[in-house]
């Protein structure tokens, strides 16, 4: 039997039409698979939101479980003299400092050359540095200008100086200034005039020598001497920075400021976590529209597992979070409860009793304080065979099997079009033929007609 390339031809029929129905069909089977597999996709989207806030929270509390924020020292300086730190092994206290000169740094211009670009050096030669300390030699090479040794003493490492040039109007300097502050570090005199003699200017000048002077400064009645303006050690574990002549007090006191902002960090991660779970689990009894983990046992677990560690009680002075300005608060209009700081209440208890503090948020272990069993369950839930995680994991399976499940029904449905279409490419055929052989037989039929004389 002949085939018919184009559906249709052979019988006049729409059997193309009806083939894009039998399709339309067919792949109407694959919309519920799609639509489950939108669904996954977007509770991993929302798991991983849950997630990601959930992590926020667990840092803010292992900030809080961390006993050395509670030890911190902060540095006040009053006055203008000087700016100052602490470090780890500063201890509080009150410091009257007067500043009576900062370190300076020594500088030398050698005598005049006629330009800057013109071969000064006869021979080749040791340029000497002199300093307190010793004597630094720097290598030039004959018909080297000035240019040329002010870049040679910039690439010596250890030339103990910056070089540059300088032209005060009567002819062209070599200017040196130590690279460290000080009396000790400063230069004194270089051979600059002999390796260039005979090449000085008309009216070469003096080398003109300023030496650096040390920082001196008085602590509470106490003289120190240092040859750097970054003082550390004459305050135990405080750094000062001197900036200019004059008086300042430093005061080292505990850093409540620091203590401050984890405590606020931590209540404004679990709001921000109360917010996500609000969004994810939100219902419009107006639109109908829902959160993507509205009804999910996943948030109900975060949600109460959570629930169980704040309002709960530690062991110490201070138990709850109410304790130290802490609360619960119902909002109305978001529809879920957040975190609370009574300001007054929290500042007295970081100012005043900031041990018990610690106590309370650190505990004694990792996992005995507020901060520290927020941490550990947080790390229980996030963890790879945690709740979080198994969601997750969850819907990315189920997601992976409803691909495998889409594909495989996808192959089914060209399939089951194939075989149509090959069936009616048949039945076309044969309608094709059975019409042919119809109008032969008619033919025929009138043929015979004809020859018995019938009309």
């Amino acid at each position: 039997m002949a085939s018919i390339t184009s559906l249709g031809i052979g019988s006049g029929l729409d059997l193309n039409g009806l083939l894009d129905q039998l399709q339309d069909a067919e792949r109407g089977k694959l919309e519920p698979i799609e639509q489950q597999l939108e669904t996954q996709q977007t509770k991993i989207s929302a798991y991983g939101q849950l997630q990601s806030s959930l992590s926020a929270f667990q840092d803010a509390a292992d900030a809080l479980n961390d006993s050395a924020l509670y030890e911190s020292l902060s540095t006040n300086v009053g006055g203008e003299a000087l700016t100052a730190s602490a470090g780890a092994e500063a201890q509080p206290g009150s410091y009257n400092v007067t500043v009576e000169n900062i370190a300076t740094r020594g500088t030398l211009a050698t005598q005049r050359v006629s330009a800057a670009d013109s071969e000064i050096v006869s021979g080749a030669g040791k340029l000497l540095l002199t300093f307190a300390g010793g004597d630094i030699k720097v290598d030039v090479a004959e018909g080297d200008s000035l240019n040329d040794i002010r870049d040679a003493i910039n690439a010596h490492e250890d030339a103990g100086v910056t070089a540059s040039i300088i032209n005060d109007g009567s002819g062209y300097r070599l200017a040196l200034s130590s690279t460290e502050s000080g009396a000790d570090a400063s230069i004194k005199s270089t051979n600059f005039a002999d390796l260039v003699v005979g090449n000085l200017a008309a009216d070469p000048g003096e080398a003109i020598v300023q030496g650096g002077e040390d920082a001196n400064l008085n602590i509470n009645g106490v003289a120190i001497t240092s040859s750097t303006n970054q003082v550390e050690g004459a305050i135990q574990g405080v750094t000062l920075n001197l900036q200019e002549v004059g008086d300042s007090t430093v005061t080292v006191e505990q850093d409540t400021r620091a203590v401050r902002e984890a405590v606020t960090g931590f209540v404004d991660a679990y709001n921000d976590l109360k917010g996500t779970i609000g969004e994810l689990t939100s219902f419009n009894a107006e639109t109908g529209a829902a959160g993507e983990l509205l009804g999910d046992s996943t948030v109900r677990t975060v949600e109460s597992r959570l629930r169980s560690v704040l309002g709960g009680a530690v062991e110490g002075e201070l138990s709850l979070l109410s304790d130290i300005g802490i609360s619960q608060k119902y909002d109305s209009e978001l529809g879920y409860s957040k975190l609370e700081i009574d300001e007054d209440k929290l500042d007295d208890v970081i100012a005043n009793n900031q041990d018990a503090l610690a106590t309370f948020f650190a505990g004694d272990s990792d996992e005995t304080g507020m901060a520290g069993q927020v941490n550990a369950t947080a790390e229980q839930l996030l963890s790879p065979n945690g709740r979080v995680e198994g969601a997750i994991t969850g819907a990315e399976n189920r997601s992976e099997s409803l691909v495998e499940q889409y594909t495989r029904m996808e192959q089914s449905i060209e399939q089951t079009i194939s075989r149509y279409r090959t069936q009616f490419g048949q039945l076309d055929g044969m309608i094709a033929q059975m019409n042919q052989t119809s109008s032969y037989l008619t033919q025929q039929f009138d043929a015979l007609d004809a020859q018995l004389g019938r009309d």
